[in-house]
């Protein structure tokens, strides 16, 4: 069977959706072929592979945002042969795209996460081409239950869902990373929290600088983004440079060994743009609890309250302030709930398990053509 993914970009480019979008077709290929269209970061138009996988990078005149402008997209997916498409939303280009050029190949759309946008640009100039989408979907993906239920594009579409929770593979680390670790934790001179994302507005960064100013807990902050500037100049006004680090993009051994170092990890994000957090399951695979914040999406289903973690209410820095202190000064309760967390990563979130869902359901909507054999 061959399968065609639709995607914003792909890696190298950094990304929950982009990284996502890599370990489905690395982990199906065995049993699929797999070809991704994606945006270049430039105006050139590339043809690679990454592995066994088909990567089609498109030339981009323009970037707006997240967006990047494709105008060769249309006209490159009426060229495919696909039995099947994967489209993966948000991406509004793609949505278009499929739309002008109606392809006969049934389609899934992986629905990773709502759109927050101004409601009468999302009315006009999104949501008829999602809605297109999401009619001819054999099949709408999503990662937990509560998207499914809560997302208000999917509400007329909900018995088209399958829930796929990610997968993350089990941290094998080498010597040199625990031995960097214990590096990081002499440098950092006590307990600190870490998080790990793209600096941008939903992320709430901004409420973990200030739930910071609150104690006298360190942090590490490791990705980039528009408003790294910012957020670097609110720690320096809040008088806490010394003990706020941002990392920028690290290497993944480096990123290993801040995992395997910190305390805890927190995810503060304040919108329903956070649908998931991939990165709560890389902090809670090495045994980590996690504080994230309650958005009704499936955030506070992957890190469950009282058991792997503390789940509070976003844009709430004293809320944030306090389950942070309490778990760095509870040994044992942070103990139990990284024991907790690891575990909930190996068994519902384990690699094997999300690539089995994903070919029962190509399968199911696709034919013949899958390999069905069962991934060990």
């Amino acid at each position: 069977m061959k399968v065609l993914h639709l995607g914003k970009f792909y890696p190298p480019a950094k990304g929950g959706m982009e990284a996502v979008v890599r370990l489905i077709c690395r982990e199906t290929t065995n049993h699929v072929r797999n070809r991704v269209l994606a945006a270049n970061d430039r105006f050139a138009r590339v043809e690679e592979l990454d592995g066994a996988v088909e990567v089609v990078r498109l030339a981009t005149i323009v970037k707006i945002g997240a967006v990047a402008v494709c105008p060769g997209l249309p006209a490159q997916l009426a060229r495919e042969d696909a039995d099947l498409i994967v489209l993966h939303e948000p991406n509004p280009i793609a949505l278009v795209a499929y739309f002008l050029v109606r392809p006969s190949a049934r389609l899934i759309v992986w629905f990773h996460s709502d759109v927050i946008r101004p409601s009468w640009r999302y009315r006009l100039f999104y949501r008829p081409f999602l809605r297109f989408a999401l009619k001819s979907a054999a099949r709408i993906v999503v990662s937990s239950a509560p998207l499914s239920e809560t997302a208000p594009a999917l509400q007329e579409w909900r018995s088209k869902c399958v829930v796929i929770p990610f997968g993350v593979e089990r941290p094998v680390e080498s010597a040199s990373v625990a031995a960097r670790a214990e590096e990081i934790r002499r440098e950092m001179k006590q307990p600190f929290v870490l998080f790990v994302g793209r600096l941008v507005g939903y992320k709430g960064v901004d409420v973990l600088i200030d739930a910071l100013r609150h104690s006298s807990v360190s942090a590490v902050i490791v990705g980039d983004g528009p408003i790294k500037g910012t957020l670097e100049a609110q720690t320096h006004a809040a008088g806490i440079s010394d003990r706020v680090r941002f990392a920028g993009q690290v290497s993944n051994d480096e990123l290993a060994a801040l995992y395997r170092a910190c305390d805890l990890f927190v995810l503060p994000s304040v919108t329903r743009q956070e649908a998931f957090g991939v990165v709560q399951i890389e902090a809670m695979s090495r045994a980590k609890p996690v504080v994230s914040t309650e958005l009704g999406t499936g955030v506070s289903w992957v890190n469950v309250h009282g058991e792997t973690g503390l789940v509070v209410p976003p844009h709430d820095p004293v809320a944030l302030c306090d389950a942070i202190e309490r778990l760095l000064g509870n040994l044992m309760e942070r103990q139990k709930m990284g024991t907790a967390a690891a575990e909930r990563a190996r068994s519902v979130f384990a690699v094997d398990r999300m690539v089995n869902a994903i070919l029962a359901t190509y399968h199911e909507i696709g034919g013949t053509g899958v390999r069905r054999q069962t991934v060990a």
